[in-house]
């Protein structure tokens, strides 16, 4: 015969105490005298209760729930701020929701939806710019909302984790230049973009500007935008590395375009970094294995800040949104080395 299960009541019967006693001190409720509370903890243990975890969001009056939404979940920089929020939240007593976009309708449904519904306690939206409309309601909605890696004046009412992308390009140009490199290219994200992102045009106004104080500009041939991906990326830096004269560094606004640029110097013949230096973003954990030379932009960081944060504002909202900012950082490997023609 089936063991009958053992429910709050009977806990409460064994305890002497109210139901309602017995489910705050459950819950953690501070109005319960501690004595009391280790008495009905005790009898719990003693029980072999298990807390059904409908029954608790029920009697908290709440989901458990964190969600995320997040844009094109399987490139790396995506997956490694995921490991971020996820080290926060598995020491705590909610559960993870991922909502992953690939279309604009998709992130304007999400955006729009989960921050006023009842889905979840809290929402992280990554490297995901609303709509100002949306954005603004967001701030006053019923749910908490945290955004990373979000820079446009939509969400400037809402608290946020953000790096710094002019910064990130401009230490790109100081590494090159330092190693003697005056002819510079760059490949980036197409400027077509539906969804408003601005790291990719960040990270090249960063390169320019730095590049421009030492009294270079980029010839437009060796500018290349296209879709965010690698084998775009080398096909780009292939037609780059073709012509004559051609470029001793390419700066890649990501680390994935950067590996393109390295598969299409492989392709024709040219060493790396003897004869062309190569510097990615983000730091992923290929970048590691491979031995690029990278910007790294704080990725596990900012999505371990932005899921505490989340938990502070769930528990309290902030008067005042908080604000976090990261730094990027450079990280020297060996797909960078001294130009010939600085040494020469």
């Amino acid at each position: 015969m089936t063991k009958k299960a053992v429910t709050i009541r009977d806990v409460a019967r064994h305890a002497g105490v109210s139901v309602a006693t017995a489910s705050r001190a459950l819950n953690g409720n501070a109005v319960v005298n501690p004595l009391t509370r280790d008495r009905i903890l005790s009898v719990m243990a003693e029980l072999g209760f298990a807390p059904s975890p409908a029954a608790r969001r029920l009697s908290l009056g709440r989901t458990l729930t964190v969600g995320v939404v997040v844009s094109f979940l399987t490139r790396p920089q995506a997956a490694e701020r995921l490991r971020g929020v996820d080290a926060v939240l598995t020491d705590s007593e909610f559960d993870l929701v991922i909502y992953n976009v690939e279309t604009v309708s998709k992130r304007d449904h999400y955006l729009a939806t989960l921050g006023h519904s009842q889905r979840v306690d809290g929402l992280l939206v990554m490297s995901l710019p609303p709509t100002e409309e949306v954005g603004a309601g967001l701030g006053r909605g019923p749910v908490p909302v945290v955004f990373i890696d979000v820079h446009t004046p939509s969400v400037e009412n809402v608290p946020r984790v953000v790096g710094d992308d002019l910064a990130g390009g401009a230490l790109a140009a100081r590494h090159l230049l330092e190693l003697g490199h005056r002819s510079i290219g760059f490949i980036g994200d197409s400027t077509r973009d539906p969804f408003g992102f601005t790291s990719s045009r960040d990270r090249e106004i960063g390169l320019r500007d730095g590049l421009v104080k030492a009294g270079i500009v980029i010839p437009p041939d060796w500018v290349g935008h296209g879709a965010h991906g690698r084998y775009e990326a080398r096909d780009l830096a292939r037609a780059m590395l073709a012509g004559s004269p051609r470029p001793t560094a390419i700066f890649a606004a990501s680390d994935t375009q950067a590996l393109g640029v390295i598969a299409a110097a492989r392709e024709l013949g040219i060493q790396v970094p003897e004869d062309l230096s190569v510097i990615g973003y983000d730091d992923i954990e290929a970048a590691d294995y491979v031995g690029l030379t990278t910007v790294r932009q704080q990725l596990f960081a900012s999505g371990r800040r932005g899921a505490e944060i989340l938990l502070s504002e769930i528990r309290e909202r902030s008067e005042t949104p908080p604000v976090v900012h990261l730094s990027p950082e450079l990280v020297t490997r060996a797909t960078t080395a001294r130009s010939k023609e600085g040494r020469a």
